[in-house]
């Protein structure tokens, strides 16, 4: 299991996003050299976890949450055939692109160790959006990126560290509950009644999700 490639964006302008600047970070290409990854502070005011990689609607993306986004070259393989068309590492706008890891079947509440010092924990599937369809120019891309679950995951920094292409990739702690980032996803989107299974997650759920959970399981929030 290793690192293809780490990815980062520059901010762009488009016609196709809803962030109130105008602005996009989705289009990441392959940096040439090592790139520092930490925490990058709450959702709505934190952006990437990698230094160097834009952020640019912190309503809906970023925050020590979503600090980084994982997707496997395998999935993008799979995508390549069906597609018809070449995908870079990058095209999805993930920041990690991985070989030989299950990205998708992942628990959440794993920890994945990158290189000699970051550690990242798996919080959650990646939800397709407007301007990841636009990106893409794919008809009814959301559609079928949902369909086909197998979303790639978002992670939190717990250790920060310094990571570059071909840096291996361990797992160090694979959590004893079988919810995975395709079952959160699903849960999520399109089978609504897995939200009170993905307790068994705990606190490990991405907040959002968690607060889902509870409400569909007629449990009390943190907010009540």
């Amino acid at each position: 299991m290793r690192l293809l490639s780490v990815n980062v964006g520059r901010p762009k302008a488009v016609g196709y996003t809803d962030a109130p600047a105008g602005l996009t970070g989705i289009d990441k290409r392959p940096a040439e050299g090592p790139v520092h990854v930490s925490d990058p502070g709450p959702k709505g005011a934190g952006g990437s976890g990698l230094a160097g990689d834009a952020v640019c609607d912190l309503r809906h993306h970023g925050g020590s949450d979503q600090a980084v986004y994982a997707f496997a070259r395998e999935e993008l393989d799979g995508w390549e055939r069906e597609l018809g068309r070449p995908l870079a590492n990058g095209s999805f706008g993930e920041n990690l692109t991985t070989a030989g890891l299950d990205v998708s079947g992942a628990r959440i509440g794993e920890r994945w160790r990158i290189g000699p010092d970051l550690v990242l924990e798996v919080t959650s599937g990646r939800i397709p959006c407007r301007t990841f369809a636009a990106h893409l120019d794919e008809r009814r891309w959301v559609r079928r990126f949902t369909q086909a679950a197998a979303p790639g995951a978002y992670l939190r920094v717990i250790e920060p560290g310094e990571i570059r292409a071909g840096d291996p990739v361990e797992i160090v702690r694979r959590p004893d509950h079988d919810v995975t980032v395709e079952m959160e996803f699903l849960a999520s989107t399109t089978r609504r009644e897995l939200l009170p299974g993905l307790l068994a997650a705990g606190d490990a759920l991405h907040p959002e999700t968690l607060r889902a959970a509870l409400e569909h399981a007629g449990k009390p929030t943190a907010d009540s």
